[in-house]
């Protein structure tokens, strides 16, 4: 069985969730920054785009090897075996980006990779006119890092982060793999509560859902390889059925969200609808210093407004003051908040147990985390 070379992209510092992702799959990777390298079959290629919840895009590897002149790009790209990915209608735009590399013009780069492909395919379907370029998409890129050249093919398509549930969003939206992210970085577990108390349009909520259900992430969208004529449509057909096999709709989840815009309950309200999942999520318009609750062992994420998102620092650092305010007396609980205030603690009014570094889109954020006390072990005698 054909297998490929194989990398998921993914957000600065959560590379590390993708690697775990991918070895619960059943796969042994390598983690780089922004990436997770792995090998695979055009099932596990159909499989990683189903399942992976913190990735950007899967994509195959064509080829890797140095080039210090525009000749030799052009050269060793021309003998790698484009006949065997690209169909002879294939549309087959190329990006580009070059980092400390001797080639650092990225349009030149793009350029020469192009004709290279464009004239290795002309020789081997015998075309003496330009390719057509009419049918399926087969997007490149040409990566130069420090003189390595990684020449990839997208099988993805749009972002994995596109699910096909969010009919409407926020000013300041999270994508929904960061979301996935955030509450893969928690200790929360199916059985206990979850909070969201500032979840605009729903994301952090309906995915924590979709991980409580056992939910393929991408179960609802398409993808580029399901175009492509050599990627046989039955690969999906069993990888959708295996997905529908492991979704478990029936277990109890404890999730809510909340937000003081009645208009973000209303969006966050139909997008877990379109998600399938109106009925695991309870959302309620309200602010957030009205929280009480006598449930214990709860997790809590928030992805409040920053000042870089939303303006008006003032009423953000207010927000931070009410956090710590209403969720000192609860104890047992967890809680994680998203922001890129480097002040935060000052505001919130004590010490996270743990920082960690993440990047919402180009800007740094922190994620302060907040751990409560851990429920106590059950006695010998009482287990048995």
């Amino acid at each position: 069985m054909e297998t490929f070379q194989l990398v998921a992209t993914a957000a600065s510092g959560i590379e590390a969730l993708v690697g775990k992702e991918l070895k619960d799959l059943g796969y042994a990777c390598q983690v780089e920054n922004g990436k997770a390298l792995f090998e695979g079959t055009k099932k596990d290629i159909a499989t990683a785009n189903l399942w992976l919840r913190t990735a950007d895009r899967v994509k195959i590897i064509v080829g890797q090897f140095k080039a210090y002149e525009f000749d030799e790009l052009f050269e060793k790209t021309k003998a790698l075996p484009w006949e065997d990915f690209l169909p002879m209608d294939a549309h087959f735009p190329v990006a580009g980006k070059s980092i400390k590399s001797k080639l650092f013009s990225v349009s030149d780069c793009q350029a020469i990779v192009k004709k290279a492909i464009v004239n290795r395919l002309s020789d081997v379907y015998h075309r003496h006119t330009r390719l057509p370029e009419t049918g399926a998409l087969y997007q490149l890129e040409v990566a130069l890092l420090k003189d390595e050249v990684t020449i990839t093919l997208d099988t993805t398509g749009s972002s994995l982060f596109k699910r096909g549930y969010r009919i409407d969003k926020g000013g300041a939206p999270l994508k929904e793999n960061m979301a996935a992210a955030l509450v893969a970085l928690t200790t929360w577990r199916p059985d206990r509560p979850f909070y969201d108390p500032v979840c605009g349009s729903g994301t952090i909520p309906i995915e924590a859902a979709l991980i409580g259900h056992r939910i393929a992430p991408g179960f609802n969208r398409t993808f580029a390889c399901e175009e492509w004529d050599w990627f046989e449509p039955e690969i999906w057909d069993e990888v959708r059925a295996n997905a529908e096999e492991q979704a478990d709709y029936d277990i109890e989840l404890d999730i809510t969200g909340t937000d003081i815009d009645g208009r973000m309950i209303e969006i966050a309200q139909q997008n877990a609808e379109e998600a399938g999942l109106a009925d695991s999520i309870t959302f309620k318009q309200m602010q957030l210093s009205d929280f009480t609750t006598d449930k214990e062992y709860g997790i809590i994420v928030a992805n409040p407004p920053y000042g870089e998102r939303l303006g008006d620092e003032e009423a953000v650092r207010h927000l931070y003051k009410q956090m710590g305010q209403t969720y000192q007396p609860l104890k047992t609980w967890s809680k994680y908040i998203l922001t890129s205030d480097l002040d935060f603690e000052n505001y919130y009014g004590a010490k996270a147990t743990k920082k960690r570094k993440l990047y919402n889109g180009a800007l740094r954020t922190d994620l302060f985390q907040y751990w409560g006390e851990r429920p106590p072990r059950k006695k010998q005698n009482e287990e048995e």
